[in-house]
């Protein structure tokens, strides 16, 4: 080759090289001629197509020490930059790139690492430079065999400890590339130093550059894989961590690195109760292809496992199949996955439960996530950690986080679906009654959904009597008890659809109590609905068909000791739901109603008790055909309801509550009579009783009472009429005549309308006993005539042109002598022609 270029006149490559090589090494060389030197070099053997052999032989003879001593001590970054250019050429085209190692790693040890106390610092300032240090490096690593590195793995180590702290991000990332280059090459040497990697390795992995807590996560991987195993305690909190990053690249680093572990690092069956949970959190990582991958990596895990212990597992894999009962939408776990989750469960568990307890939000929520990933493979191993279960469930699922609480009733479903109900539920229902909270009815309502049907059926009357049970369902009026108490009711009916029939008193008593209770108003809606799904699973007709079914038992439910009833009673209230809310079935259980009533509407019960009863029975009686009288059987009860109820409590008493009673009485009295309950014949019978005691209701304080007692004394006059007798009459016009004058105009008119039917009650024979009332009642009612309402004055017309039939003449002289004194004579003349046109004339007055 030599001679060629020669007998072409061209200098040979070797004394192309001598030349520009003496240039670079003299002393007084100016930087511009050592940059001319290099840049000549690189057009000889870069630029140009030199032969592989010239190269080779140039390089190592000639170029690699000077070009190194370029690296290490010119002061130039171009020269330096320049020498690494060719350093790299040269050893990706040398034959024998080891031959370099002895020159080459001391030079890289000390241009890259920090120098030793008292000695002068050669650590390369220019960033770009450490770069390309670090690729060189590489491609050391890269081309040189392992036996010819491993002497060299000391300085190796210490350049990639100093340059993963690194200030600069691409630095960081070039020296986790190389770590896992050295991990690979000399795997047999490579433990015994991997330790000193782990602390800057970890101190990096929280970096705020995506990409190099990626390179640091694969270079953490690699280090331990190919290092020392032991090393792994201290990796794994700073990769549970990265399973929260929120770059999804990240994660996937973590999930293949554990992929990786679980498949091929030595002493990997030690760690897999610590491997396991990194894997299988990415089964429910938000990014489809990261989940993708866990899931590949995992199968490929169980597959491996399988046939690794194919001996131990044999019988399960000829003969074990799927439960009966899978959860719908779930794909089941190779055998494999399943043995390695179960044979682990007791390790991993209890640092999961301590996870979903923890105070930072992200990692309850991939605790609560993975819990249920384990749950799925551990099936009815399940069984042997329940109580550790349980106790976890009930303080996670209340968890102010919602998705912590969601993927924790997930969980509890799947303890339905592969524990027995009698193994769960025992437990659960142990710790209800030692002490209800709503968290145990939260995690029991989600076993229920949980549990399949034929399975659950068993259990169902021990479970209903349980929760309808006072200890239980009426323990507090807390909401969040109460909403967790009607979801175990709507699970019920999820999972057992028919039958619920055969606890359905016991539902229903549940729904009713729930409903009594005055702070769940809100759920009143959602307790209807519920009690309508009930009725429909049993075909039943809707609520009233519910009520019909179960009337008997529920009257005799909350008639027990009615006489130790007070306004804080449970059975009041809920006797109030059963009563306004079954409508016509009420009609069914008539004697225990009024059992009931006669016993706590005396008037020495409690007068707030009294009143809450009195407000039912009252709204009862509104619409008596829909309710009380649905069956016709009311009448029976008439007795019991005049003499017994309404007639004590009527009698005066002092104070506003007892003032209440007298008119929820007074309303029970007139719904009696408006919806007809009481015939005229009845009225008679009751008048002489209730009379008295209606007209002195008539000064109550409240405007309701006093107009309900003038229409129910016009209903009395009305139906009793000449049977009243003239001291009866004298009694009653008095009272009405002071509602005359009385604040309220609606009391006023009906006082007007009673006054009309009393003067219809007068016959011939009374007319003379009473002429004296009758001729001050005309004198009264003059001076209301002239009031400045002109519907009184209508109302008071209608009177005086009804009484003014008894005594017309008296009734002319009277408007006479008051003429002169009305606003208006209107109304006076008006009544002057009424009496005309019934035969008196006024001129013969």
């Amino acid at each position: 080759m030599a001679e060629e270029v020669a007998a072409k006149g061209e200098e040979a490559p070797g004394q192309t090289v001598s030349r520009l090589l003496c240039c670079l090494e003299t002393a007084s060389s100016s930087r511009a001629a050592r940059l001319e030197a290099l840049a000549g070099l690189r057009a000889a053997l870069v630029e140009r197509e030199m032969p592989a052999e010239v190269l080779q032989e140039l390089f190592a003879r000639q170029l690699l020490r000077p070009l190194t001593r370029c690296l290490l001590a010119d002061p130039a970054e171009r020269c330096r930059e320049l020498a690494l250019e060719l350093l790299r050429h040269g050893l990706a085209h040398g034959a024998q790139p080891d031959l370099a190692l002895p020159v080459l790693m001391p030079a890289l040890a000390q241009r890259l690492c920090e120098a030793a106390p008292g000695a002068g610092d050669a650590r390369e300032a220019c960033e770009e430079l450490r770069l390309g240090l670090l690729r060189l490096l590489g491609l050391l690593l890269q081309l040189c065999p392992g036996a010819a590195l491993a002497p060299y793995l000391p300085e190796v180590v210490r350049v990639l400890r100093a340059s993963l702290r690194d200030s600069f991000p691409e630095a960081k990332r070039e020296a986790c590339a190389a770590a896992v280059q050295a991990a690979k090459a000399m795997p047999e040497h490579f433990h015994m130093q991997s330790e000193s990697l782990i602390s800057p390795l970890m101190q990096a992995i929280s970096h705020q550059h995506f990409r190099v807590r990626v390179s640091v996560i694969q270079a953490t991987g690699a280090v331990i894989q190919f290092g020392n195993v032991k090393s792994l305690d201290d990796v794994l909190s700073h990769l549970a961590q990265r399973c929260f990053d929120s770059i999804p690249q990240v994660r996937e680093a973590v999930i293949s690195v554990m992929g990786e572990w679980l498949l091929h690092l030595r002493d990997r069956y030690s760690y897999f109760h610590k491997l396991i949970p990194l894997l299988l959190s990415g089964l429910a990582d938000e990014m489809h292809e990261n989940r993708e991958l866990a899931l590949s990596y995992w199968k490929k895990v169980g597959l491996q496992w399988e046939k690794e212990n194919e001996d131990d597992i044999k019988d399960k894999l000829d003969f074990y199949s799927t439960p009966p009962y899978y959860p719908q939408g779930l794909a089941r776990p190779g055998l494999g996955c399943r043995e390695l989750v179960t044979r682990d469960l007791f390790r991993i568990l209890p640092g999961l439960c301590h996870d979903l307890t923890d105070w930072v939000t992200d990692t309850r929520v991939k605790a609560s996530r993975l819990l249920f990933i384990l749950l799925q493979h551990a099936e009815d191993h399940i069984t042997q950690h329940m109580e550790l279960l349980l106790r976890t469930l009930y303080r996670a699922c209340l968890d102010e986080e919602v998705l912590v609480g969601r993927e924790c009733l997930k969980a509890a479903e799947l303890i339905g679906t592969f524990v027995s109900p009698a193994v769960s539920l025992k437990l659960i229902v142990s710790d209800l009654k030692k002490a209800p909270l709503p968290s145990h009815l939260m995690v029991l309502s989600a076993v229920i959904r949980g549990s399949p049907r034929k399975v659950l059926q068993p259990q169902l009357v021990y479970l209903a009597d349980t929760l309808s049970h006072p200890h239980v369902s009426q323990c507090t009026a807390e909401v969040s008890y109460l909403e967790q108490l009607l979801g175990c009711v709507e699970a019920f009916l999820e999972a057992c659809q028919e039958d619920c029939k055969e606890i359905s008193l016991q539902l229903t008593k549940i729904l009713v109590t729930i409903m009594a209770i005055p702070v769940a108003g809100h759920l009143h809606e959602q307790l209807e609905d519920t009690m309508k799904s009930l009725a429909e699973v049993q075909g039943l007709a809707g609520l009233v068909g519910l009520y019909r079914q179960h009337i008997a038992q529920l009257m005799e439910w909350v008639s027990s000791a009615p006489d130790t009833w007070t306004c804080y009673s449970s059975e009041l209230l809920q006797l109030d739901v059963i009563a306004t809310h079954s409508g016509p079935a009420i009609g069914e259980a008539l004697q225990e109603l009024f059992l009931i009533l006669k016993t706590c509407l005396q008037t020495s019960k409690d007068p707030l008790m009294r009143l809450k009863l009195f407000s039912t029975f009252s709204q009862l009686l509104q619409e008596s055909n829909k309710t009380v009288n649905s069956q016709g059987q009311f009448c029976n009860y008439l007795e019991i309801v005049i003499k017994d109820i309404l007639a004590p409590n009527l009698q005066w008493q002092g104070g506003r509550t007892a003032a209440a009673i007298r008119t929820t009485a007074v309303s029970c009295l007139w719904a009696l009579i408006y919806s007809e309950l009481l015939s005229p014949e009845e009225i008679l019978k009751v008048e002489h009783l209730l009379l008295p005691m209606i007209l002195a209701t008539l000064d109550e304080d409240s405007k309701m009472t006093r107009s309900l007692s003038c229409q129910i004394t016009s209903v009395f006059l009305n139906v009793n009429g000449k049977q009243f007798q003239p001291d009866q009459l004298s009694t009653i016009y008095p009272e009405l005549l002071k509602r005359l004058d009385d604040a309220s105009h609606d009391v006023r008119l009906e006082a007007a309308k009673a006054l009309v039917n009393w003067f219809k009650c007068i016959d011939d024979d009374k007319k003379a006993l009473l002429k004296t009332n009758i001729e001050f009642l005309y004198q009264e009612l003059l001076v209301e005539l002239d009031d400045p309402n002109q519907n009184i004055q209508l109302a008071v017309l209608d009177i005086l042109k009804e009484g003014g039939l008894l005594y017309p003449d008296l009734l002319a002289k009277e408007i006479k002598a008051v003429l002169h004194k009305h606003r208006s004579p209107a109304f006076l003349n008006q009544l002057l022609l009424h009496i005309e046109s019934t035969g008196w004339r006024y001129s013969e007055s």
